[in-house]
């Protein structure tokens, strides 16, 4: 079966995830973290993605960034990806891929979904059991995001500006909204449509979607896809994306 086009819309936020290789480690150290920190800062910059929230787990990324153009994105991501797996082999003394496939992506838009998914992202290490505040998780925009440390990768999505026009405010907020839990059919909406590249967003976007193609949601599974459900249902989805 034909893979579905990848679905970027200029000016709309898009959430990634890009996972290691047969669920390997690609991070081993903390030089690991800040080469690919340094090489997302550049390209984002250089290519016009406005980068929103990050994490960098052990063996997976999640980004919300902005394109100013469905290329801009692509681009990005196949800099990112090259350039950091040149760096990552020569430093491991390794060869062949570090990337699992294809990003994997959705279009997410409204205040409802794009602020779920910076909470989303922020909160990953958190869900794997790794730190009990994501303020503790150093490889993530969190401390940026509510005003604890500045990083100069960050530009404030349109929603997350709404919370305030005040910084110190809107930062304030931001903390605040995470003394609640995601709620875990908000978490499922997030995965399906990042892994199956359905659309998050109002009904003007899910109707722009449908016009171009796009599936609006997974279809049924065949015994292929149940098979691989059932071999797969005991991976911690946040240690493995």
């Amino acid at each position: 079966m034909p893979r579905q086009t990848r679905y970027i819309v200029p000016d709309v936020a898009v959430h990634i995830v890009q996972r290691g290789n047969d669920r390997a480690a690609c991070f081993r150290d903390d030089s690991d973290y800040l080469v690919y920190m340094a090489h997302l800062r550049d390209r984002s910059s250089r290519l016009g993605c406005a980068l929103h929230a990050y994490c960098l787990m052990t063996n997976h990324v999640h980004l919300l960034l902005t394109p100013a153009s469905p290329g801009a994105c692509i681009a990005l991501m196949r800099d990112l990806g090259q350039r950091y797996v040149q760096y990552f082999n020569r430093r491991h003394d390794r060869s062949g891929t570090l990337w699992e496939g294809r990003y994997r992506s959705c279009v997410t838009e409204s205040a409802r979904y794009v602020l779920a998914c910076y909470r989303y992202i922020e909160l990953n290490p958190v869900r794997a059991g790794m730190t009990r505040d994501p303020l503790e998780y150093p490889w993530s925009s969190h401390a940026a995001n509510i005003g604890a440390r500045p990083d100069s990768a960050i530009r404030p999505h349109a929603e997350f500006e709404a919370l305030s026009p005040d910084m110190a405010k809107r930062c304030s907020v931001y903390r605040a909204i995470f003394d609640d839990a995601l709620a875990t059919s908000l978490i499922k909406e997030i995965r399906d449509a990042t892994n199956g590249g359905y659309p998050l967003g109002s009904d003007a976007l899910k109707s722009r979607a449908f016009g171009d193609g796009i599936r609006l949601a997974p279809g049924k599974p065949g015994p292929r896809a149940k098979e691989a459900g059932r071999v797969n249902s005991g991976s911690d989805p946040e240690l493995f994306g």
